[in-house]
C-alpha cells in the first residue's frame, strides 16, 4: 500500500513507521523533520509545516495514497484542513484520537467503542470529541472514508509511563525511586490501567489499514493486561532493582495543589484516576489474529535500559522534587493535627 503519515515519528507512529518500512509499503512522512535521522532509509520524507496547506501541495505533487494517517491533529481547525487536503486523495484517512475520550466516569468500567464520549475534566479530550463528531458528519453527508482510532496510555522506550510526574518527564520520579525518597501515586493506588507497548499497538494499527471493515468505525487498540497503579510503581522499582516507596495522595488534592503547567486535573480525574478495562474484540474481528504480548514488567525494563543508556535524557526537575515533599509533608502535619485533637 502506498501510505502517507502525518508526524511519523512521535511514540505511537515511530513503531508503525518501522514495521509499515520493514514490510516493503510505500510509506512517506510529512513532518517537520525534527527526527529524520530516526526515519528508515527506504521511507519518503516531506519536510513541511502541515499548516502551511500550499506548501504541503507542493511537497506531495499530487499524489493520492491508499491511506493517509493522522497522529498530531488534535482540533477540528486542523481537521477541517486534511479534509480539504486529502478529500480526493486518500481512500482512508485514519485518525487518531483518544481514549480519554469516553466519559469519566463511565456507566461501566468496561470500556467499548460505544461507551459515550464525555470528558467535563480535560480540554484536550473535548477537543479530540469535536474532531471525532466532524469526521463522522463527514462520513455520513460526504462518504469521507475516515478510520477513528482511539488509543489509551501507549508507551515506548523514550520514557517510562506514570501517573504524576513533572513537565520534564519520568526520570526525577525514578531517581526519587532510586535515592529512596517516597513517590507519589493518586488515590490508594488500586484502580486498575492498561499499559500498551507501542510496537503491539502498531500491529493493530496495521491491521486497519486498507481494511473495509474499518471504514466509518472507530476502534481502541490496546493491551488485555489490566495493572493496579500499585502494581505498576512496583514493575518501574523492579526494573530498578529497588523498593519504591509509594505516597498515596487523593487525585483531587494533587490536582488542586500541582503548579501551573502540570496538568493533573485532565491527567488524573480526566483519565488515569478511573478503573478501566478496555474490551478490544470489535478490533479482533477485524484484525484477527491481533494480540498485544509485551508485559508491562517486560517493556517498563526496557524503558529503563533506553533511559540509562542516554545520560541527556536524565533531566533534572527540581520544582517537581520540591512539590513532592511540600505535599508529603503538608499531608503527614494533616494527619499529626487531626490526631492530636
Amino acid at each position: 500500500m502506498k501510505i502517507l503519515m502525518i508526524g511519523g515519528t512521535g511514540t505511537i507512529s515511530s513503531a508503525i513507521t518501522r514495521q509499515l518500512a520493514e514490510s516493503g509499503h510505500d510509506l512517506w512522512l510529512l513532518n517537520r523533520g525534527t527526527r529524520k535521522d530516526e526515519v528508515p532509509a527506504s521511507v519518503r520524507q516531506v519536510i513541511a509545516d502541515i499548516d502551511d496547506e500550499n506548501s504541503v501541495l507542493a511537497g506531495l505533487s499530487g499524489e493520492t495514497f491508499d491511506a493517509v494517517c493522522e497522529f498530531i491533529g488534535f482540533v477540528t481547525e486542523q481537521v477541517e484542513r486534511d479534509i480539504r487536503l486529502f478529500r480526493d486523495r486518500t481512500r482512508q484517512y485514519v485518525y487518531i484520537s483518544s481514549a480519554s475520550a469516553y466519559n469519566k466516569p463511565a456507566a461501566s468500567h468496561i470500556i467499548t467503542e460505544g461507551t459515550s464520549l464525555a470528558n467535563p475534566y480535560w480540554e484536550y479530550s473535548r477537543n479530540k470529541i469535536a474532531c471525532e463528531e466532524l469526521l463522522m458528519k463527514e462520513y455520513r453527508e460526504q462518504g469521507f472514508p475516515v478510520t477513528i482510532v482511539r488509543p489509551s496510555h501507549t508507551y515506548c522506550e523514550r520514557g517510562v509511563p506514570l501517573s504524576v510526574h513533572g513537565p520534564k518527564g519520568s526520570w526525577p520520579v525514578l531517581k526519587r525511586m532510586m535515592e529512596g525518597k517516597p513517590v507519589l501515586v493518586h488515590g490508594d493506588g488500586s484502580s486498575l490501567w492498561t499499559l500498551t507497548w507501542n510496537e503491539d499497538f502498531a500491529r493493530g494499527f496495521i491491521g486497519l489499514l486498507g481494511n473495509p471493515k474499518a471504514i466509518g468505525e472507530a476502534f481502541q487498540i490496546m493491551s488485555d493486561e489490566q495493572l493496579t497503579w500499585n502494581q505498576i510503581y512496583e514493575c518501574v522499582g523492579n526494573a530498578l532493582h529497588v523498593t519504591p516507596r509509594l505516597y498515596h495522595v487523593a487525585s483531587d488534592f494533587l490536582a488542586a495543589t500541582a503548579p501551573e503547567g502540570y496538568d493533573l486535573t485532565g491527567n488524573l480525574i480526566g483519565d488515569k484516576a478511573v478503573t478501566v478495562m478496555f474490551d478490544c474484540t470489535k478490533l479482533k474481528r477485524a484484525v484477527p489474529g491481533f494480540q498485544a504480548t509485551t508485559r508491562f514488567d517486560e517493556g517498563v525494563r526496557r524503558c529503563v535500559e533506553y533511559l540509562f543508556a542516554r545520560p541527556e535524557l536524565q533531566v533534572e526537575d527540581p520544582e517537581f522534587d520540591e512539590w513532592c515533599d511540600r505535599v508529603i509533608e503538608a499531608q503527614e502535619q494533616a494527619k499529626k493535627t487531626i490526631s492530636q485533637r
